[in-house]
């Protein structure tokens, strides 16, 4: 079901012209469009940034080179600061600032933090106070979702307490209250930019729905309801990852029980297809005209061809294996192989094309992050801290195993040479930048 109205319950038409995000960064437009990203304009083209959760197309994969291979916590630190509270969100960069979203007062206060990205200094932060009970969990504290910028302003969702846009200036754009989310794992989802849609999917649990509002103005432009479920074996915390099929532009979801497409513009679902778990961690990977469902909880994944509509479970399916190890982070795919981490300590590569594992290794401790890739190398890190730095190669090689000695659930993100690390302490900024700063 697709609601489309405004904040008022007017009727309100979705716009058809193409406005630009100003995000497509990283001098990476020829890849961006081999991949079928065409609805990232290339007028505001600033190399180095790191605009979204997963970078700018929500894959995971930075076209840096040079990035830091050995680092700790005090080696090759260019700066590193102190945050007000412990959260699993990741860091976004654009130009010379870091955004991060992070709790205060144990989750009471929800906060939007903008940093200096040449010191690490905090230049404000914007404070939305939730003094209501809402339900979290240890491992997924409030605040997990990370921010999104166009460039323009810098997006934050957080949960029961709702959406924010603010400018560069910390000033306030505009604030939505929408539903109250209520799950007993809490939410953990990250707004995303197309055209001159927020969309976000919010859920998990009672209510779950994905809505998407004008970047500009915060009013809402559609608003596809789902089944949602209050429940600890039921839910998806993954965000929409988009891909070009023909002359659409569609995005992805792992819902409970099924993978699903929705028409990008206007929310409507396109297609489905069964054989996932009931309870998803992991966003859609994407990649060879493929889209890869994961599942949580020790359940299946799956490979379906882009293009179907309705139920494609018997026609698109093209493999799929019952179950798993337990995953929670996000995977890449490069060059027709999906690299993954394993909640048990173990980095996976495995087929695309088949969906046989081509190596598992086991890193140690607790994996719950996603992959990062950086030209031919992979970054993931486990919970106890140590961010592992392995050959993105269907042979097996680690590279280095870095130790910053704090508690870690969020991915690294990289920019301009350097890599971002958040843990539940502080965020490092490792290595040295390439470019100078921006005047």
């Amino acid at each position: 079901m697709t609601r489309v109205s405004s904040p008022a319950g007017g009727t309100m038409r979705p716009c058809n012209s193409l406005i630009c995000l100003g995000i497509l960064t990283m001098n990476r437009l020829p890849l961006l469009l081999t991949c079928g990203i065409t609805f990232l304009c290339a007028d505001i083209v600033t190399a180095g940034n790191w605009p979204a959760w997963r970078g700018a197309d929500g894959r995971g994969i930075s076209p840096d080179t040079n990035l830091p291979v050995k680092f700790g916590p005090d080696t090759n630190v260019t700066w590193k600061t102190t945050l007000p509270g412990s959260a699993n969100s990741t860091p976004i960069i654009w130009n010379d600032r870091v955004f991060l979203t992070g709790p205060r007062d144990g989750g009471k206060i929800r906060s939007l933090i903008c940093f200096d990205r040449n010191t690490g200094r905090e230049l404000w932060h914007h404070d939305i106070s939730f003094p209501d009970q809402e339900t979290a969990h240890n491992d997924n504290p409030f605040c997990s979702g990370s921010p999104t910028t166009d460039g323009r302003l810098v997006y934050a969702s957080f949960g029961s307490a709702g959406i924010v846009a603010c400018d560069f200036e910390g000033k306030v754009a505009w604030h939505r209250k929408l539903e109250r989310l209520a799950h007993v794992f809490g939410p953990a989802t990250t707004p995303v930019l197309y055209k001159d849609l927020l969309i976000t999917h919010r859920g998990p649990g009672e209510p779950t729905h994905i809505v998407a509002l004008d970047k500009k103005t915060g009013r809402t432009r559609w608003d596809t309801v789902e089944t949602g479920k209050n429940h600890q074996l039921w839910g998806s915390w993954s965000t929409p990852v988009f891909y070009r099929v023909g002359n659409r532009d569609e995005f992805a979801l792992s819902m409970p029980g099924e993978l699903k497409g929705y028409d990008a513009m206007t929310g409507k679902p396109l297609w489905s297809c069964k054989g996932l778990g009931p309870s998803n961690y992991p966003d859609t990977a994407v990649g060879d005209g493929v889209l890869l469902g994961v599942s949580g909880f020790r359940k299946s994944m799956m490979a379906v061809r882009m293009g179907g509509r309705g139920d494609i479970t018997a026609t698109h399916r093209l493999w799929h294996v019952e179950q798993t190890p337990q995953r929670i982070g996000s995977g890449v795919v490069h060059d027709g192989h999906l690299y993954i981490a394993n909640d048990p300590g173990l980095a996976e590569c495995i087929n695309v094309a088949t969906g046989k594992t081509v190596w598992k290794h086991r890193l140690g401790g607790r994996l719950w992050g996603s992959m990062l890739m950086a030209g031919n190398r992979l970054y993931v890190a486990n919970t106890q801290g140590q961010v592992f730095v392995l050959a993105a190669s269907t042979t097996f090689k680690q590279i280095a195993r870095n130790d910053m000695g704090e508690h870690i659930k969020a991915a690294p993100a990289a920019s301009d040479g350097q890599l971002f690390v958040r843990t539940y302490k502080h965020l490092y900024c490792l290595g040295k930048r390439k470019s100078e700063p921006t005047p």
